[in-house]
């Protein structure tokens, strides 16, 4: 299956930094894959999703080296307004990239923008609405919402513009574990129900494995590890090592493990370390 994104011995570097944000980063995400990006504050995470959406180069300035394709086309050749039509982004802070009055006039904005018919419009916004879950939102306005309503508008506004890609930077970092919850559970339906590739930088790693396929795991700008979730767990090496913990469940029976109480393999989620736990004492269903 040829990659939707394909990035090549990638580096960047600041204008004014002496040392690089991103260095000699090769990987590819087949169509359809669910992505988690984790690492240390300063891992490069950020700078990475900037590289996918296109803000790196074309924005921000700095020593550019490598290449970043998107359905096979550098994104060097590309311009803005193509790169964001298949590559939609939602940043950490939904109060910077909302910018209407009313969540319908939030979806309308990017897609005015880019020259869509009225009547595709409002077909654009219906849809995006109830693939977001949030169709009572429609005529509220956006600064009675509560923090997870407002990511999910900005996921529908980005999901509206049809793109084959969704990057988002740490998009619950400002919301609470209801909040998260509700962010990924929209995540979830978007890539197996649509198929939309997602990349998703969290630091909440317990909530992330749940949910994504791949997770690389970044550190002083390099790319150190690339594997599923259970393998990454059942390697804590690779997050202890970069400074970052196993999520509780998983750490409990690593400990249990270590100690000769348990053989099997590490948890990821509080179901399974439940099962986890009968088999460790030798209980039954």
């Amino acid at each position: 299956m040829k990659p939707v994104i394909s990035i090549e011995q990638l580096s960047f570097t600041y204008a004014g930094s002496e040392h690089p944000a991103i260095s000699e980063i090769s990987v590819t995400v087949k169509p359809g894959e669910f992505i988690g990006i984790t690492g240390p504050a300063g891992a490069g995470k950020s700078t990475l999703i900037l590289c996918l959406n296109g803000i790196i180069p074309h924005f921000q300035h700095g020593e550019y080296r490598g290449r970043v394709r998107i359905d096979g086309v550098e994104t060097l050749t590309m311009h803005c307004a193509e790169i964001s039509r298949k590559v939609g982004s939602v940043f950490q802070d939904p109060e910077a990239q909302i910018v209407a009055s009313t969540v319908e006039d939030e979806i309308a904005f990017g897609l005015e923008n880019f020259g869509v018919e009225p009547d595709v419009i409002e077909a654009r916004i219906t849809d995006a609405l109830q693939r977001i879950g949030i169709e009572g939102l429609r005529h509220r306005s956006t600064t009675e919402l509560s923090g997870g309503q407002k990511q999910r508008v900005a996921i529908a506004a980005a999901v509206a513009l049809r793109p084959e890609i969704l990057v988002l930077d740490e998009p619950t970092s400002e919301l609470d574990p209801l909040g998260t919850k509700e962010v990924f559970e929209v995540l979830k339906q978007l890539n197996r129900e649509y198929g939309l590739t997602i990349i998703v930088v969290e630091q909440k790693i317990n909530i992330l494995l749940e949910y994504i396929e791949r997770l690389w795991v970044m550190n002083g700008g390099r790319l150190v590890a690339d594997e599923p979730p259970r393998r990454i767990v059942n390697q804590p090496e690779l997050l202890t090592d970069v400074g970052l913990q196993i999520p509780p469940v998983s750490e409990l029976m690593y400990r249990l493990k270590a100690a000769g109480y348990y053989s099997g393999e590490l948890p990821l989620t509080v179901d399974e370390a439940y099962w986890a736990l009968l088999k460790c004492r030798g209980g039954k269903r």
